[in-house]
C-alpha cells in the first residue's frame, strides 16, 4: 500500500514534465506543450465558430374559448352571442441552429425545433434577434431550413462527413436547457448508427460529447471548426446526457438542404422493394457465402426494381458503389435520391453476383377517394401497398365517422381483391368497381385475411 502511494505521488509530481516531452504526450493521446509555449486550447477555433451557432425560439398561436360557453345550450341560457375565439401565444426556447450560408442567411436546424411554429425567432451571439422565414422541412430525417436577413453573419465551413473516423475529436456547440451558448468536447464514438427508431431516416454520428435538451440543431465541429454534423438526439433513460448523443452527418443534411432550397420540400423517389436484414439463419437458408446485405422480401409490381429485374430473395449488397450491410442502409441511400435519378444496384441472385441500373420513380401519393371510387369508401385514404409484404391497395387513413369504419375497416388493412378480381394498385381497383353496385373486397390484416361486403 505504501509503495502504491509513493508511485501515485511521483506520477502526479512528474506528470507536467512527461507532458512537456512530445513523445510521452502523444502516447497518452494529449497535446504536447512546453513552458515556453502557450497551453493548448480550443479557444481560437471556438472564437471563429461560436458566432455561427444560434438560439432558436418559436411562438405558437392557439385559439382559446371559455369552456362553458362552447356549448350552444349554455350560450342560449345566458343569452350570450356566438363567442369569437381568442388567440393565445405560447413562447418556447426550443433549441439551436447553424448558419451555413452567411450571404443568403440560411440556417440549418432540426424539424422538431420549429415544428408547428407560427413565428420563428433567431438570436445571434451578439444579441441580435431576427425573424426567420421557413424554407422547408423534412420531418422523416428531422431537418429544417430557415432563412434570416443576411446582415453581418458568420457561417461555418462544411466538412466532408464521410472522412470521419471513430476516435476523431469533436466539439458540440448549442444552447442546452436554455442556459445560453455552451461548448462540450469528446470523440466520435461510432458512425452510421441506424435502426434506433428516432427518425425515419437514420445515419447518425454517435459522440460522447455532452448533448442535452436544447442542443438540438446545434453544431458538431471538428478541431478545425468545420461543421461535420448537426446535433439531434440523445439516448438516456433520465433525459439527460449519459455520453450517448447523435448528430446528423453533414453529407446527409446538405443533400436534404439542397432539395429544400430548390423545391421547398423533399421529393423522395421510389425503388419499390421491401427489404429485411440478412440474419445468420437467412444466410444458411439461402446457402450464401456473403454475410452482409439486405434481402428483398417483396417487390412492388411495375416498380423500378421490378423493371430492373430484381426478384424476392435477391440480396442487395451495394447501391451506387456504397456498401449495403443492412436494410437501413438501402433505405437511407434511396431516401436521399430524387425522382429520375439512376441507382446502380449490386446484388446476389443465388451465389451469382450481378448489377442492374434502376431509375428512381415518383411514389404514388395517398388519395382521398371519397365517393368518386365507391360510396362506401367515402372518408378513406388509399395508396398502393409499398410498405407491406402483400401487394394491394393500402388503407392509409379512415374517417372514424364513416361507413367504412363502422363495417370494420381499419388503417393498415390491404385490399388484395375486389369483386373477385386481384388488385395490385388503385388503378386496378377502379377498373373492377361498379360505383352503383355492391363491392366485395378481400382484406389482408397482418396474418389474417377476410371478406367484407360493402353496400
Amino acid at each position: 500500500m505504501k509503495n502504491l502511494f509513493v508511485k501515485r505521488l511521483l506520477a502526479t509530481a512528474f506528470l507536467p514534465v512527461f507532458l512537456s516531452l512530445p513523445h510521452y504526450a502523444t502516447a497518452l493521446g494529449l497535446p504536447s506543450f512546453t513552458e515556453s509555449q502557450p497551453l493548448p486550447s480550443l479557444a481560437p477555433m471556438l472564437e471563429r465558430s461560436m458566432p455561427a451557432v444560434v438560439n432558436i425560439s418559436t411562438t405558437t398561436i392557439t385559439n382559446v374559448q371559455t369552456p362553458l360557453l362552447q356549448d350552444p345550450f349554455f350560450r342560449q341560457f345566458y343569452n350570450q352571442p356566438q363567442q369569437r375565439q381568442q388567440q393565445q401565444q405560447q413562447h418556447n426556447s426550443l433549441g439551436s441552429g447553424v448558419i451555413i450560408d452567411s450571404n443568403e442567411g440560411l440556417v440549418l436546424t432540426n424539424n422538431h425545433v420549429i415544428d408547428k411554429a407560427d413565428k420563428i425567432m433567431v438570436t445571434l451571439t451578439d444579441g441580435r434577434q431576427l425573424n426567420a422565414q421557413l424554407i422547408g422541412t423534412d420531418p422523416e430525417a428531422d431537418v429544417a431550413l430557415i432563412q434570416v436577413p443576411a446582415d453581418n453573419l458568420t457561417a461555418l465551413p462544411i466538412a466532408d462527413s464521410s472522412q470521419l473516423k471513430v476516435g476523431d475529436f469533436v466539439v458540440a456547440i448549442g444552447n442546452p436547457f436554455g442556459l445560453g451558448q455552451t461548448v462540450t468536447s469528446g470523440i466520435v464514438s461510432a458512425l452510421g448508427r441506424s435502426g434506433l427508431g428516432i427518425e425515419g431516416y437514420e445515419d447518425f454520428i454517435q459522440t460522447d460529447a455532452s448533448i442535452n435538451p436544447g442542443n438540438s440543431g446545434g453544431a458538431l465541429v471538428n478541431l478545425r471548426g468545420e461543421l461535420i454534423g448537426m446535433n439531434t438526439a440523445i439516448l438516456a433513460p433520465s433525459g439527460g446526457n449519459v455520453g450517448i448523443g447523435f448528430a446528423i452527418p453533414t453529407n446527409m443534411a446538405m443533400t436534404i438542404k439542397e432539395s429544400l432550397l430548390k423545391h421547398g420540400e423533399i421529393r423522395r423517389g421510389l425503388l419499390g422493394v421491401v427489404t429485411q436484414d440478412l440474419t445468420p439463419d437467412l444466410v444458411n437458408a439461402f446457402n450464401l457465402e456473403n454475410k452482409h446485405g439486405a434481402v428483398i422480401s417483396s417487390i412492388e409490381s411495375n416498380s423500378p426494381a421490378a423493371k430492373a429485374g430484381l426478384e424476392p430473395g435477391d440480396i442487395i449488397v451495394s447501391a451506387n458503389d456504397k456498401p449495403v450491410k443492412t436494410s437501413h442502409d438501402i433505405r437511407n441511400i434511396i431516401g436521399l435520391m430524387q425522382v429520375g435519378d439512376n441507382v446502380k444496384i449490386g446484388y446476389f441472385h443465388g451465389n451469382d453476383k450481378k448489377e442492374v441500373i434502376a431509375t428512381i420513380a415518383k411514389p404514388e401519393r395517398p388519395q382521398l377517394v371519397g365517393d368518386k371510387l365507391h360510396r362506401s369508401l367515402t372518408g378513406t385514404m388509399l395508396s398502393t401497398s409499398a410498405k407491406n409484404q402483400v401487394e394491394g391497395v393500402l388503407i392509409e387513413k379512415i374517417d372514424m365517422s364513416s361507413y367504412a369504419w363502422r363495417v370494420g375497416l381499419r388503417p393498415g388493412d390491404v385490399i388484395v381483391s375486389a369483386n373477385r378480381y386481384r388488385v395490385h394498385d388503385i388503378n386496378e381497383l377502379r377498373q373492377v368497381v361498379n360505383p352503383k353496385g355492391g363491392l366485395l373486397i378481400n382484406i389482408q390484416r397482418g396474418q389474417d385475411a377476410f371478406f367484407v361486403m360493402l353496400k
